[in-house]
């Protein structure tokens, strides 16, 4: 099934609040939007933990990592799995050689995937989606696609997300096989 588009409404509307715990160098941390306020940050969600696609997009917003607090961004993934899942998967060594040390967010309760419209409800999972919040709290762009394709960070998120580089991450968006680009 295709996710339907995000509204392009979402586009220059402020981030909605959200508050959860995560995933953060094998502790639970609690997490919210207000520990970025006044920051860009890129928030991905990927469906579920232990399955075969999704830790290539966790390891590859990981790689780049460095890339992105150079620029000034913050990186945090999330899914609708506990912390307690995200902590025994993060552990193996086979499928991440690299630790994860971005805050992974723990939605157990759905609260942050229902607030930025990606929650799948007749699952009760994520589609795979990215969103990017700009320094004012708002939306600068975002993204939802199928479940079983892959987010591949280097064209779905900003490497430097900073207002003059708006178009080119847009660019990068557009570029993504499958995936369903909101215009700003």
């Amino acid at each position: 099934m295709q996710p339907p588009n995000l509204p392009t409404t979402l586009v220059r509307q402020p981030a909605p609040a959200w508050r959860s715990t995560a995933y953060a160098n094998d502790k639970e941390i609690p997490i919210s939007s207000a520990d970025y306020s006044g920051r860009w940050y890129v928030l991905y969600w990927y469906p579920l933990d232990f399955t075969f696609v999704c830790p290539t997009e966790i390891r590859g917003f990981q790689s780049l990592l460095a890339e992105f607090t150079r620029d000034g961004v913050a990186v945090i993934g999330a899914s609708t799995d506990s912390f307690f899942s995200h902590q025994a998967w993060f552990a193996d060594r086979k499928t991440f050689p690299e630790v994860i040390t971005h805050p992974v967010i723990a939605d157990t309760n759905h609260s942050v995937s229902r607030a930025f419209g990606v929650l799948k409800e007749d699952q009760g999972v994520a589609f795979r989606a990215t969103v990017v919040v700009g320094r004012p709290g708002h939306r600068a762009l975002a993204q939802r696609q199928r479940p079983q394709r892959g987010t591949q960070p280097r064209r779905s998120a900003a490497h430097r997300a900073g207002p003059p580089e708006r178009r080119a991450v847009q660019r990068r968006l557009a570029q993504g096989t499958g995936v369903r680009r909101v215009s700003a």
